[in-house]
């Protein structure tokens, strides 16, 4: 069983699929670094749901990418995480202000955390990183998260000459 998986979130796939975007380049180059050197790439069922709120699903490049569907094992740590971080949203510890991110994000993070085989959560959302850092704090996720904001070569130590 490979253990190199990457969960992709939506925000990933927003930049990676907008040439226009400011992250376009990065989002690009970690793609190709995921493809060329033996991890495999994954999206939820859960951020095709969030991308075809405004796009379409024939824009995800899924011949490359493994759909991972949203199970019961998935929905009980998800509940472990909401808890959580519902908790410390109302005493004020998270300042987060869209209600939904808690729900839909810990969906993603469980099934991270959940699957033995998926080593990395790519995002670019800085309100996902916030939550993220929350669950670091209280849980041991068995998981890394790649921020796209920083270049793929800074965050696996690698020189690109290109």
């Amino acid at each position: 069983m490979k253990t190199n998986g990457v969960l992709l979130d939506t925000s990933f796939f927003l930049r990676f699929l907008n040439e226009e975007d400011n992250l376009f380049k990065n989002a690009n180059d970690y793609y190709k670094y995921f493809l060329n050197n033996d991890f495999y790439l994954v999206i939820s069922t859960i951020a095709i749901a969030e991308y075809c709120a405004g796009g379409n699903i024939d824009e995800l490049p899924l011949k490359n990418i493994r759909i991972l569907p949203f199970n019961v094992n998935h929905a009980i740590r998800t509940g472990e995480f909401a808890k959580l971080l519902f908790k410390e949203r109302k005493s004020g510890q998270l300042d987060i202000k869209e209600r939904n991110i808690i729900p839909n994000d810990s969906k993603l993070f469980a099934q991270a955390d959940v699957e033995v085989e998926i080593k990395y959560f790519v995002t670019s959302d800085t309100n996902t990183l916030t939550v993220l850092k929350s669950l670091n704090e209280n849980f041991s996720l068995k998981f890394e998260t790649i921020d796209i904001n920083i270049r793929h070569s800074d965050y696996f130590g690698i020189l690109d000459f290109k």
